[in-house]
């Protein structure tokens, strides 16, 4: 029986070349203005729901001595991404567990230095998306950053149309829970989350923060 979440499996082959087609660079810049967030050092850092792999290697690039729990539930995006390391950073697959599953693949001891959510907390209905968000929460080390990449609500008639569209899309394809944006901030808000760093990418639709406890700037 299929893992819950694996539907991306059905869009492995071409998710990458449509979303470039939609937005652009926007997406990986978003990424990468999110991952300016990781910590210093050697971080225990895990990245969620990664799909084909490009910030993992991108992670790795920054911080070479990490060690990377990538959790992905989509065998097939699992194993682009283990394939892709395989091609550009071989010489640090070895500090990479490749873990087939969803949040409840965590073990109940894990702690991460680092959480990375980009273009996930998007996918769900609000009650599940509640309960992701905190089960990824138990999973930090005190003072662990977040670092999220993800759509803003819109403020434009052409960015809801393109929301609307793409979670009609993804509904059919993936069949993910998600019918609009789920309030995922408001929860992170919850749990004593605040945004330390923000930038807005595609005319304010695409949002990079890194998220941590203390006073929002």
């Amino acid at each position: 029986m299929p893992l819950p979440d694996a539907g991306f499996d059905r869009v492995a082959t071409f998710y990458d070349p449509l979303a470039r087609l939609v937005f652009g660079r926007a997406l990986q810049q978003a990424q990468r203005a999110a991952l300016d967030g990781l910590p210093p050092g050697s971080p225990n850092v895990l990245i969620i729901g990664g799909g084909s792999g490009w910030v993992l290697t991108e992670v790795l690039r920054r911080r070479p001595t990490a060690r990377v729990v990538y959790l992905e539930a989509a065998p097939a995006m699992l194993a682009k991404s283990r394939r892709l390391m395989q091609q550009t950073l071989p010489g640090l697959l070895g500090q990479v567990e490749f873990r087939l599953g969803t949040e409840n693949a965590l073990l109940p001891t894990e702690q991460f230095d680092a959480l990375i959510t980009f273009f996930l907390l998007d996918l769900f209905e609000p009650i599940r998306t509640r309960s992701l968000v905190h089960r990824l929460y138990e999973a930090r080390n005190p003072s662990a950053p977040w670092l999220l990449a993800d759509f803003y609500p819109p403020r434009w008639w052409w960015q809801r149309l393109l929301l609307s569209t793409m979670y009609q899309f993804f509904r059919l394809t993936t069949g993910i829970s998600g019918r609009q944006l789920p309030p995922f901030r408001e929860e992170m808000a919850r749990l004593g989350l605040h945004i330390q760093k923000q930038q807005f990418f595609y005319g304010g639709l695409v949002e990079a923060a890194v998220l941590n406890e203390g006073p929002a700037t």
